[in-house]
């Protein structure tokens, strides 16, 4: 027995709960609804494993012991199901969605998709965060989303359950008065002495390009990694180099810059993302995002 419900502190519990599901103290600090200092969350959990005189983890590196795994078990269903439970109590459960999704797609497309779910679904409304691919499937393996909107490659996408909304070709981005016109003129030299502009190398773009580069002998790695696109196009049009971007449907490029197409590379694909088979509120938003997608093709 891990000791009796009178000597478990109730807040001691979702501390745990949250240590367990993040995989550490300083994770949960870090991703915690609310904000706690990692040394409180510390001082608090050795109150519960002092109460209960078990240790409930390993601290490095982080691993459940037996009886951590125990209490886990029996605390997980009640504390990762308040959200739900609040949004029931309130009755509006089946109208609401977790999003999480990149900030080019919080600005250029959700506005449009939202208006077509409120249009669709009277009283809709949703929560959003800001994630890319790894964050998003952190969130929902842990219950923290309802649907993920992100770029993924294929090996990704087959361990969710993926609907693809469209498919993106790679570009490069030169500035508007670079002699260059196609980026064989680029890929085809014998070395590369152009500076690359990119996203971080963990990002599906990045990844599936430099693989495409590998097969084909070329090296040819970042100088810069930036956070996002829009940074992308302004480090290009600024005269810092070439920028890997994306053909998104429906953008067109800012000026200072011009878009070379990478012929023969793999496309990206772009999709919704659930932890399982997608619920109705779920679908209807997948067939609206789809919906719109076809909508900018055309």
């Amino acid at each position: 027995m891990l000791g009796s419900y009178h000597s478990m502190n109730i807040h001691h519990l979702e501390l745990f709960y949250h240590v367990a599901r993040f995989g550490g103290i300083t994770a949960a600090a870090r991703q915690m609804p609310y904000g706690i200092q990692q040394s409180t969350i510390s001082s608090q959990i050795l109150q519960l494993e002092d109460n209960l005189g078990k240790t409930l983890f390993q601290r490095r590196p982080f691993e459940l012991t037996a009886e951590g795994r125990v209490l886990f078990e029996s605390i997980e269903p009640f504390f990762s199901s308040l959200d739900g439970l609040a949004e029931r109590l309130r009755g509006g459960a089946e109208k609401h969605l977790r999003i999480a999704c990149p900030e080019i797609v919080q600005r250029d497309y959700l506005p449009q998709l939202m208006e077509r779910m409120r249009r669709r679904v009277p009283q809709f409304h949703f929560s959003l965060v800001s994630a890319r691919i790894d964050e998003i499937t952190r969130l929902l393996r842990s219950n923290q989303i309802d649907i993920g909107l992100a770029s993924a490659d294929e090996a990704v996408a087959a361990q969710w359950d993926c609907r693809v909304i469209f498919r993106l070709h790679s570009v490069l981005l030169v500035k508007d008065d670079s002699p260059i016109r196609e980026a064989a003129e680029i890929l085809e030299r014998d070395r590369i002495d152009l500076p690359l502009i990119a996203l971080p190398k963990n990002e599906p773009a990045c990844r599936i390009f430099q693989k495409e580069l590998q097969t084909r002998g070329i090296d040819w790695y970042p100088a810069y990694e930036l956070a996002s696109l829009e940074l992308i196009t302004r480090y290009v049009a600024s005269g810092f180099g070439v920028g890997l971007a994306l053909d998104i449907p429906g953008a067109s490029q800012p000026p200072g810059v011009r878009a070379l197409r990478l012929h023969g590379f793999p496309e990206i694909l772009f999709g919704g993302f659930t932890n399982g088979p997608p619920g109705e509120l779920a679908k209807r938003f997948l067939d609206e995002a789809q919906n719109l997608a076809a909508s900018m093709l055309t």
